[in-house]
């Protein structure tokens, strides 16, 4: 997936930063797939680097605070990319 900007990063609005950065995480994704690395230990890898940027950037209570609420939102199907649930 390729992703474009038509402004610089810094200057683009939230959505399209975050547009941009789902189309880096995906390809590097697929790279490390085709690697041989397994999905759980991508997604483990992942969740860890994710929490730690968190935590950096806004402190450790309030990623804390943060992680609770992932517990409803994975049960309402936030992540789910099953078709068959919606």
């Amino acid at each position: 997936m390729t992703t474009q900007l038509t402004e610089a990063p810094e200057q683009a609005p939230d959505y399209e930063q975050k547009r941009a950065a789902l189309g880096y995480l995906n390809a590097a994704w697929v790279e490390a797939r085709i690697d041989g690395i397994d999905g759980d230990c991508l997604a483990q890898a992942c969740l860890f680097a994710a929490f730690a940027e968190f935590v950096a950037t806004y402190g450790e209570e309030a990623a804390a605070r943060f992680a609770e609420g992932l517990a409803l939102r994975i049960r309402n199907g936030e992540f789910s990319l099953d078709a068959a649930r919606q």
